[in-house]
């Protein structure tokens, strides 16, 4: 199989972005479609979950269609079909695998059941070679974790967050600052224009901890907007989303930083949608070229959730012919460190 070329339709409806695309031995994207439902969200502040999985049927079929047609193949000669299984949304996954499983079994091809942070790590992989070992850096709007890889497809969790995702933080913080959802990009862009900074905690935790904790700073924050507000003052909304992020940034680099050393890693990956964040990619960019540490970012294309990221995942099954059957399940909290050497 892994000396013929291999053609991975995959779907990823973990949240609220239904996405399909076709790969190309893992690293060559022939086509990769996304629909968002932001539109659709933003009026309830949030993600709704039965919201998003009624969308995700009403997606997915034409989605399909139109991924294998961009790639310019036919379904036939399609190697497998991927999709993910977990983690996320309990019922946004069902329409993803029910749709996948549908198409495996009428096209007889094989399933491969997909973990979505596994996904994120090796969106990087479809920008050039991952070297081994490597340290991801995974932020998202559910996780915020370090993993170590001492081999392909070996995850260790070494880090992860103990309360609120750093994803989860800038949508709340957002929110006290009068953004909608999502809020992330908004606090980011406020950030950059800044010109001056409040001054908000860091949480370092335990000396040698690489976990992180974001809930305190966001109490902070929400402490300092009360603050300005009872005394009256406007105009501090750029000052507090720049001490915000400069908090959170210097935490996530640090950190990072520091498991790269500790573990001998020849190469930090930056994974997840707040990979998108302007400010934690030029920081980062700027302190591993002075470290002289290799550093691998993802486009923005790739950042955020989409199906070209489940298909580069997938294909590590693929070439040890490991393979889910029809009974394949919805997961919401499939384990990383599990997922490969699951059969």
């Amino acid at each position: 199989m892994v000396n013929q070329d291999c053609y991975i339709l995959a779907v990823e409806t973990s949240c609220d972005e239904t996405s399909a695309a076709v790969v190309k031995n893992g690293t060559e994207v022939l086509s990769n479609l996304i629909a968002s439902q932001i539109e659709t969200h933003k009026a309830f502040g949030g993600v709704v979950p039965e919201v998003a999985s009624r969308k995700h049927v009403e997606n997915i079929t034409l989605m399909l269609d139109e991924a294998i047609r961009q790639a310019n193949i036919k379904p036939e000669e399609l190697s497998a079909i991927a999709v993910t299984e977990g983690p996320g949304l309990v019922g946004a996954l069902l329409v993803g695998i029910m749709a996948a499983k549908s198409l495996a079994f009428a096209l007889d091809k094989p399933l491969i059941g997909t973990h979505h942070i596994a996904g994120h790590i090796y969106a990087n992989r479809l920008v050039q070679p991952v070297e081994y070992p490597c340290v991801a850096l995974v932020v998202s709007g559910g996780h915020t974790e370090l993993v170590l890889m001492e081999q392909e497809g070996c995850f260790k969790l070494i880090g992860q967050t103990r309360d609120d995702a750093v994803g989860e933080a800038y949508d709340k913080v957002a929110r006290a600052l009068g953004f909608p959802y999502p809020g992330g990009p908004h606090v980011d862009k406020l950030a950059l224009e800044a010109e001056q900074s409040e001054e908000l905690p860091r949480a370092w935790l335990e000396p040698d901890s690489y976990d992180f904790s974001f809930s305190g700073l966001k109490s902070a924050v929400l402490n300092a907007v009360n603050q300005h507000k009872m005394r009256g003052e406007e105009g501090y909304q750029p000052a507090i989303a720049r001490g915000f992020q400069e908090s959170v940034i210097e935490v996530l680099v640090e950190k990072a930083i520091r498991a790269i050393r500790s573990t001998g890693a020849k190469q930090l990956l930056l994974c997840g949608g707040v990979a998108a964040n302007r400010g934690l990619r030029a920081s980062l960019s700027e302190r591993c070229e002075r470290e002289q540490i290799s550093l691998i970012i993802p486009p923005f294309k790739y950042c955020t959730d989409n199906a070209a990221m489940i298909g580069a995942a997938a294909y590590l099954k693929w070439k040890e012919s490991k393979f889910s059957d029809l009974e394949l399940k919805a997961d919401p909290s499939l384990s990383l460190e599990e997922w490969l050497l699951e059969v």
